[in-house]
């Protein structure tokens, strides 16, 4: 039986798998209406900078200890939000310290109200909910017998919900499932069961005197639920000034706020599971594509305290079945609770944008604030380093390259060509990853990172040189030139990866291990690292063995770059109809 034969190398169909890879890089980067350039790093093009000023609480000295968490936490929620190189210092200590933050370009209003937030999640049982401002007075219309009767009122006909509304759900075995805790109606129901209705509890003036409303921050706290918070409660307006802005709140204390919209205010009962029982969130796109959630898990005892609190408001009646999510002092969402929920994980689920979940996410997974931070000033800063400095790093990128082509060319002739045209290639993919990185992540290219992609030439450079040598020695030992150019890639492959996972691990240690523009370094050259492996598998390498196959190569001239005078050997050529074969024997030495 003959053995199997060795499946020939065809490197028109690699060559072909690159083209269709490369168009498509380009297409995505250079689609019409987007930006068609990458996003530019604090040093090259400036930012936003912003002064935070810690706040002590109960005249509590602010620790160094509590400076250090705090700016760890805001570098992993603004790295949350893509590879920003973001830059968190701080100046001075104790509670005259103050936090600057500087993020590169145009800052969205996402990133800057997460920066301050403190990210108190507590999850509280309702007791009164309401309109969030005054409603009109109903009108008379007149009947089908022209005699007029009131409508009903605006507590007892509509139903209105937040904005963002939630919705919670897990099996017993931690499984996400639809139903459990339901959001309220988005939408006024024109005919609406008793139960839909806004419910207050009734209010007794004679106690309630000197609380009227929150005036701002905190929102309206309470040891217990008496007269005085029912009647705050009744009196607050959320269309004021400063009513939804949240403030830190006391999970132990009743609470009396707002919805973030203002639409509605609420009544709370004081933290059944607080938001430290959170052991994971992550934002995503919800099933079948309807919008953007935050998914939460639970830890053990958060998912204990959980099930106990949806089980006995499961038989409560409305508003008293609903469970308030609070964040910040301010209802996110208020869903009800129609059935237990047994499990340990949840879903917020709403009209959410992508930067409004993942800023929602990344302020619950990496934790709360240890200390309340307030913003002094939010400003505009230009390049640290300028217009110059950018146009002086691209001209040494250029004449590094120069330098490269002109030695590659003089000394490998023809093959120094293939190695200009594989730089070029990985130069294009490289810049397409750059803009669409810079669009899709949150990418910028810093000064840092542009060392990164001079150094990612010589790297490149160094593929091609090992490659073309290994070519040569094997000719120089006596191969046929397209035996030569087989055997050499053979032999050059493993010298190449070795090299190349050796670059892409020293720049994943690094990216790990550092802050900063020194992560953009690490971020570039790891880039740049996987797409010189990719140009010299696709690229370079099927393009020299179909250079191997043509009569000009095999003829051994000198401009080929595999000149037998040129490598120290005699050679003799034949010709064989229309090819030539180089019979090629060791030279002896003088």
């Amino acid at each position: 039986m003959a053995a199997p034969t060795k499946t020939a190398f065809k490197p028109g169909r690699t060559l072909t798998i690159l083209g269709l890879i490369l168009a498509s890089l380009l297409a995505w980067a250079f689609w019409p209406g987007l930006s068609h350039t990458p996003r530019l790093g604090l040093d090259l093009r400036g930012g936003t900078q912003v002064i935070l000023s810690p706040v002590s609480t109960n005249g509590v000295p602010i620790t160094d200890d509590q400076l250090k968490q705090s700016v760890e936490i805001i570098r992993q929620r603004v790295d949350g939000f893509g590879v920003a190189e973001s830059e968190v210092t701080t100046q001075g200590s104790g509670d005259n310290a103050t936090i600057i933050v500087s993020i590169p370009g145009t800052t969205n209003q996402a990133i800057l109200d997460s920066l301050s937030t403190t990210a108190k999640l507590d999850f509280r049982p309702v007791i009164s909910e309401d309109y969030g401002s005054p409603q009109p007075a109903p009108t008379a219309s007149p009947s089908a017998s022209g005699s007029a009767s009131p409508s009903p009122s605006a507590s007892a006909s509509v139903s209105v919900a937040p904005k963002t509304t939630a919705s919670a759900s897990a099996s017993s075995n931690g499984a996400a499932v639809t139903g459990g805790l339901r959001p309220a109606a988005d939408t006024p129901s024109p005919t609406p069961s008793p139960s839909d209705s806004l419910t207050t509890t009734s209010l007794d003036s004679t106690s309630a005197a000197g609380i009227t409303s929150n005036n701002g921050l905190p929102p309206i706290q309470s040891a217990k639920n008496d007269a005085a918070l029912q009647l705050a409660f009744k009196n607050l307006d959320c269309s004021k000034t400063g009513a939804t802005k949240g403030g830190a709140t006391d999970p132990a204390k009743y609470l009396v706020t707002c919805s973030t919209d203002g639409q509605l205010k609420y009544l709370l009962e004081p933290a059944a599971v607080q938001g430290t029982e959170i052991s994971n969130a992550q934002a995503g796109i919800a099933q079948g594509g309807a919008g953007w959630e935050v998914n939460l898990t639970f830890s053990s005892a958060g998912a204990q305290q959980f099930a106990d609190t949806t089980t006995k408001l499961a038989k409560q009646q409305p508003p008293q079945n609903q469970f308030a999510i609070t964040l910040d002092g301010l209802v996110q969402s208020a869903p009800r609770v129609n059935e237990p929920i047994l499990g340990g994980s949840a879903v917020i689920t709403g009209q959410f944008t992508p930067d409004q979940a993942k800023a929602l996410a990344n302020v619950l997974k990496y934790g709360s604030l240890p200390v309340t931070l307030v913003p002094s000033s939010v400003e505009q800063i230009s390049p640290t380093l300028g217009q110059d400095q950018l146009s002086a790093g691209i001209m040494a990128g250029l004449l590094g390259l120069l330098l490269v082509v002109i030695y590659l060319v003089i000394y490998y002739r023809a093959l120094g060509l293939v190695a200009v045209a594989s730089l070029l290639v990985a130069a294009a993919i490289t810049y397409s990853l750059f803009v669409i990185l810079g669009r899709q992540l949150g990418f910028t290219l810093s000064l840092a990172g542009v060392a990164g992609a001079i150094v990612a030439i010589g790297i490149t450079a160094d593929s091609f040189i090992v490659y073309f040598e290994r070519i040569r020695d094997e000719i120089r030992e006596g191969r046929s030139l397209r035996a030569a150019g087989d055997a050499g890639w053979i032999r050059a492959r493993k010298t190449i990866l070795a090299a190349d996972f050796v670059s892409l691990l020293a720049a994943i240690v690094l990216y790990f291990m550092s802050v900063g523009s020194v992560r953009g370094f690490a971020f570039t050259l790891g880039l740049t690292t996987l797409v010189d492996i990719l140009v010299a598998f696709l690229f370079t390498r099927p393009l020299v063995s179909l250079l191997m196959r043509t009569n000009w190569f095999t003829s051994g001239k000198p401009w080929t770059g595999l000149s037998p005078d040129r490598l120290g050997v005699k050679s003799e050529v034949v010709p064989v109809g229309r090819q030539s074969v180089v019979a090629a024997t060791a030279a002896k030495e003088s």
